[in-house]
């Protein structure tokens, strides 16, 4: 294999790589934002028109449906519109949902509050459980009820 080749398959790689992997996801699944600005379009193609342009990295999106390298999402507002896979990343995310949230030092609603979240705030989830995920902001950890967010 010449080297021109080893580039064209691992360029190909690239790009078919993250569509493959999702599409052995079951529906509907969790995914984010994985680019700083990503475009929702009416249908899966780059000729439809924009519906709207996301330009906030890690935003939760919940994935409903599949098209070739084309995802069908739904935003935490529940718009919903047609994203290209490698815009996407299955990174788990939430945003915070209502009023301003406690994060706690521990799983329980009687625990120290860590930190205040704010309605709008996209943080990392990780160890999610009995109603609770632990979730990150910048640095910033807590565990933060389910109800409080929208991504788990």
């Amino acid at each position: 294999m010449t080297s021109r080749q080893i580039l064209a398959a691992a360029a190909l790689l690239a790009v078919v790589g993250p569509a493959t992997a999702q599409s052995d996801v079951e529906l509907p699944y969790w995914a984010s934002i994985s680019v700083d600005e990503a475009r929702m379009r009416k249908g899966p193609s780059p000729d439809v028109p924009v519906l709207w342009e996301y330009r906030r990295k890690d935003l939760p999106v919940r994935v409903i449906a599949r098209f070739e390298t084309w995802r069908k999402i739904e935003d935490p507002d529940g718009t919903q519109g047609w994203m290209a896979a490698r815009l996407l990343s299955r990174t788990r995310t939430a945003i915070v949902t209502g009023g301003i949230r406690p994060m706690r030092e521990e799983p329980d609603v009687s625990a120290a509050v860590a930190y205040r979240a704010e309605p709008g705030v996209v943080g990392r989830i990780t160890d999610c459980k009995n109603g609770w995920c632990r979730f990150d902001v910048g640095g910033r950890k807590g565990w933060i009820e389910t109800d409080h967010i929208w991504g788990d």
